[in-house]
């Protein structure tokens, strides 16, 4: 069973809608503005009308890539000072997408976190281990997963793209890719080490206690597999 990468879904659908030129050209404009802007000046700013531009930037909102916010333009408040407006920016979240799909991000915060556990005195060992851990009960918090044992492990790795297969004749757990795949070439033992750490910690968090995580380097696989209790 192949568990799908919802996530990577989104952003795909994020980064297509602006291909869309009128879009892409209202983006671009927003996201050049100091402050929010109305729909009349998203509107003459790629001078197309009213109607479209309030069309393309609602869809800019659905997907995530702006932001909307009420305000009187005015500057006056009560009685007779009209109703807000709409206005939109720019989204601080980030979108981007890859294929296969690669989380350098996710192994940038762990080891920047690690470096920081260091700094205070931790051994850099411990330091990894300890900032993997967290960043697996933060991944486990945030997703919620549903269903049983490897199911949920799952669940919670698609999010980071490693691809996660069940083998359902045997119940193991396979990542079919590595989302820190040019990192790991250069540095193998840090981030393998940081990426079991990482996906034992997520089995732990879920109670998966019986089920064995290991490493075993199989490119371009991740390095890392779940194995069912009985092996």
């Amino acid at each position: 069973m192949i568990v799908t990468e919802d996530a990577f879904a989104r952003r795909v659908t994020r980064v297509g809608s602006l291909a869309d030129p009128v879009r892409r050209a209202l983006y671009r404009f927003v996201s050049a503005q100091p402050d929010a802007v109305s729909r009349d000046q998203a509107a003459d700013g790629v001078d197309v009308p009213r109607h479209t531009a309030k069309f393309h930037l609602e869809r800019l909102v659905d997907e995530g890539l702006l932001v909307p916010e009420f305000r009187r333009l005015t500057g006056r408040s009560g009685p007779g000072a009209g109703r807000p407006a709409k206005l939109y920016r720019r989204a601080r979240k980030e979108v981007s997408v890859s294929v296969p799909s690669r989380r350098y991000d996710l192994a940038g915060q762990v080891l920047a976190d690690a470096v920081e556990r260091a700094l205070d005195g931790a051994p850099m060992n411990e330091a990894v281990t300890d900032a993997a851990q967290q960043a697996a009960a933060d991944a486990v918090h945030n997703a919620k997963p549903t269903g049983k044992d490897l199911a949920r492990v799952a669940g919670v790795l698609a999010d980071y793209g490693y691809e996660p297969q069940i083998d359902e004749d045997h119940g193991d757990l396979t990542l079919g890719n590595c989302p820190y795949d040019r990192l790991a070439a250069e540095h193998q033992e840090l981030v393998c080490g940081m990426n079991l750490d990482f996906v034992r910690a997520v089995a732990d968090r879920l109670g998966c206690d019986g089920d064995r995580v290991e490493l075993a380097p199989d490119p371009p696989r991740c390095c890392v597999r779940v194995l069912a209790p009985s092996k």
